[in-house]
């Protein structure tokens, strides 16, 4: 009787553990969308979102003020339409921008949002429009190639004459 006693309280350290354990990874890797803060919804258009994924941390000054909902493509204006939940705490001008960032040289993407000077501030609903497009590095590479092939061909035909 006593060894299935103790049988019965090691499982269930085990299970609470794995759950722990659970837990933290799906945290850690923001795809547990548990939030306990009252949020507002903001849309933002981008040219190029990268690879920007629902549940990123939208910061500013390095302190997490929301989070990206969902992601979706507008075919009339040819752009993603990036779904914003602030954090109904922090108040932002209309006329903040947002830029994706990375962390570090090649780490997770992430939006930053710079407030503006506007009184007015963000409301449900509201649209960003000042935005600025993820770095990609592959056109970032292939533009430097290009520049040097350029470099190169001006310079052959300086030889040349």
């Amino acid at each position: 009787m006593q060894r299935s006693k103790n049988d019965v309280w090691v499982g269930l350290f085990v299970l609470i553990g794995a759950a722990a354990v659970l837990f933290l990874a799906l945290q850690s890797a923001n795809l547990l969308g548990l939030s306990l803060q009252s949020t507002y919804r903001v849309h933002a258009r981008f040219d190029n979102i990268g690879g920007l994924k629902p549940q990123t941390a939208i910061k500013s000054a390095g302190v997490v003020v929301g989070r990206v909902a969902s992601i979706s493509f507008d075919d009339k204006r040819f752009q993603a339409d990036v779904a914003i939940d602030m954090q109904t705490r922090y108040a932002f001008p209309k006329d903040s921008s947002l830029k994706i960032l990375t962390s570090g040289l090649l780490g997770e993407q992430y939006i930053g949002i710079e407030p503006g000077a506007e009184e007015k501030t963000l409301q449900a609903g509201d649209v960003i429009t000042a935005t600025q497009s993820a770095v990609v590095l592959e056109n970032l590479i292939s533009q430097f190639l290009y520049s040097k092939a350029a470099e190169g061909n001006t310079a052959d035909s300086a030889n040349k004459k």
